[in-house]
């Protein structure tokens, strides 16, 4: 029994920690956003509007979702496939330690869409 708490504090943990440090880089994403600066970047040629957009979804809403266990695995993925975007399009030609910040959520991300999220979650009530 104290095995399977640990393991579901551990999911809790590692499906948390993440999305609050993921919510620091979206926050300013969603401010810009609704100031009604849509300047950004196109990435994949969607435009920039759109881009931003899909960018503040994936990093401050999809991560809100994310820590109250809402959805928890269909939320983790707009994020991770926005990590990939920024660690492979956006960052492809930088350097390692450039894209790092990038594969590493994106490394979280995939394991929380693999793993579930946990019995404390609102999906597991």
């Amino acid at each position: 029994m104290k095995n399977n708490l640990v393991t579901q504090i551990g999911l809790a943990f590692l499906r948390i920690m993440p999305s609050l440090l993921m919510i620091s880089h979206g926050l300013p994403k969603f401010q810009k956003l609704i100031s009604g600066n849509f300047e950004f970047g196109d990435p994949i040629g969607i435009g920039a509007t759109p881009s931003l957009f899909l960018t503040v979804l994936a990093e401050f809403i999809c991560p809100i979702l994310i820590i109250i266990g809402f959805k928890t695995r269909w939320m983790a993925v707009p994020v991770a496939i926005t990590m990939a975007v920024a660690a492979f399009i956006v960052h492809g030609a930088d350097p390692f330690g450039t894209k790092e910040k990038a594969l590493v959520y994106l490394v979280f991300f995939v394991a929380i869409i693999l793993l579930g999220p946990g019995k404390f979650s609102i999906d597991r009530k």
